[in-house]
C-alpha cells in the first residue's frame, strides 16, 4: 500500500485554541462533597520485611490481609507456586530472596517511591468524578507490588493491583535488558505519571464498562467503544494531559491532532469503517511505535481507530450536551451514534 506523505502542520494550533476553549467552556461538576480519601496498599513494601526466617508468619498474615490478591501474585504474578504447597513456595521465596536481581528491583522501587501520596491524591480525584457521573459503583481496593515484570495493571472483582516494577521511568535501567517482551516503544510509558490513566483506565476497561460481546464487531464498533473509554478518561481526569490519555508521545499527538482531517479521509477512503476482519483491524488498536501506511520517516502516530472513536465521541457529546456519561455508554448503534456525531475529520 502506498505510504501517505502528510505534509503541514500549522493546522495544529488552530486545533488546539478550539481544544483549549472547548475546555474552557465545559463546566467541571463539584466533586468537593463526595465522600472518598483512596489510599494505596503497600504489599511492596510488606514484601521489604520478608527475610528467610519468617516465611511461615509472613505467608499466614499475607492470605489474611490481602486475600484474594495474595493468592493471584504467588500463583501467576510471582508464578512462585500455590498457597497450599508451602514447601514449594517457601523455596522459591528463599531462591527469590537470594537473587541479586530481586535485591536491586526492591532498592530501586524503595527509592522511586518511597511514598505514593501523589498517586493516591489523583485517584482519589478521580474516582470523586467517577462517583459523581457513577454514584453506585464501588470504589477498588488498591494494592501496589512488584513481580519482576510480569504484569502492569492486574485486576479482580475485589482489587487494582500496580505493578511498581511497571512504572520505575523510561531511563531505568531495567528496560532494555527486557527489550524482547517489553519493547521501548511501550516502557517509555512505564512512568510516574503514567501510574494514574493506566490504572484508571484498566478500570474502566474491565469494570465500569468492559467491550460488549458483538462476536465478529466491526471497525467502527471497535473504534466507538474505545471511543467512550477516552471519553470517560476525560471526564474523571480532566486536567490530565491527553498524550496520558491515549498514551502517545506528544509528537505523536501534535500528530494525530494535525491530520486528523487526513487520517479521517484515509479510514474513508480505505473502507475501514466496516472491515471485520480481526487483523486488519486490530493494527489501529493495539500497541506499535507508528502506524506504517501513513506519515513518513516513521513520524506517524499508533492506535488512530482508538485516536479518531475518540474525536467522535467528543464530537457527539458537543453536539448532544445533555447526554449524560449513562446515556453514552448505553448507545449501541454505532452508525447512528456516527450519524448524530455528524464529524467531518475536524474537532
Amino acid at each position: 500500500m502506498k505510504a501517505l506523505n502528510l505534509k503541514g502542520a500549522q493546522i495544529y494550533l488552530f486545533f488546539l485554541t478550539i481544544t483549549l476553549m472547548a475546555c474552557k467552556h465545559r463546566q467541571e461538576p463539584d466533586v468537593s462533597n463526595i465522600q472518598l480519601d483512596i489510599k494505596i496498599e503497600r504489599f511492596d513494601q510488606s514484601l521489604d520485611s520478608l527475610t528467610a526466617y519468617n516465611l511461615s508468619e509472613k505467608h499466614s498474615q499475607w492470605q489474611k490481609k490481602y486475600d484474594q490478591f495474595y493468592s493471584d501474585f504467588i500463583t501467576h504474578m510471582l508464578q512462585a507456586g500455590n498457597l497450599q504447597d508451602t514447601s514449594e513456595l517457601f523455596n522459591n521465596y528463599r531462591k527469590i530472596l537470594q537473587s541479586r536481581d530481586f535485591i536491586a528491583l526492591k532498592k530501586s522501587i524503595s527509592q522511586t517511591y518511597p511514598t505514593l501520596n501523589a498517586q493516591e491524591e489523583q485517584l482519589t480525584i478521580a474516582f470523586k468524578h467517577l462517583k459523581y457521573y457513577f454514584p453506585n459503583i464501588e470504589v477498588p481496593k488498591f494494592i501496589a507490588f512488584f513481580s519482576g515484570f510480569t504484569v502492569q495493571s492486574p485486576i479482580n472483582e475485589h482489587y487494582i493491583g500496580i505493578g511498581l516494577d511497571m512504572f520505575l521511568g523510561a531511563n531505568s535501567p531495567f528496560y532494555p535488558a527486557l527489550i524482547k517482551s517489553i519493547p521501548l516503544y511501550i516502557s517509555r510509558r512505564f512512568t510516574q505519571e503514567n501510574i494514574v490513566p493506566r490504572t484508571v483506565e484498566t478500570y474502566l476497561r474491565e469494570e465500569l464498562f468492559p467491550e460488549p460481546d458483538k462476536g465478529n464487531p466491526s471497525m467502527l464498533d471497535l473504534m466507538l467503544y474505545n471511543g467512550k473509554i477516552m471519553y470517560l478518561m476525560d471526564r474523571s481526569m480532566p486536567l490530565l494531559a491527553d498524550s496520558l490519555k491515549i498514551g502517545y508521545t506528544a509528537a505523536q499527538t501534535n500528530w494525530a491532532n494535525t491530520y486528523e482531517k487526513d487520517i479521517w479521509a484515509w479510514f474513508l477512503e480505505e473502507n475501514l469503517l466496516y472491515e471485520t476482519d480481526y487483523y486488519k483491524i486490530q493494527k489501529h488498536f493495539g500497541e506499535a511505535p507508528f502506524t506504517p501506511e501513513l506519515g513518513s520517516h516513521n513520524e506517524s502516530a499508533p492506535k488512530l481507530g482508538i485516536y479518531l472513536g475518540w474525536q467522535i465521541v467528543k464530537k457527539y457529546m458537543e453536539a448532544h450536551p445533555q447526554t449524560s456519561l449513562m446515556d453514552l455508554l448505553r448507545i449501541e448503534d454505532a452508525q447512528q451514534l456516527l450519524r448524530d456525531a455528524r464529524y467531518k475529520g475536524i474537532n
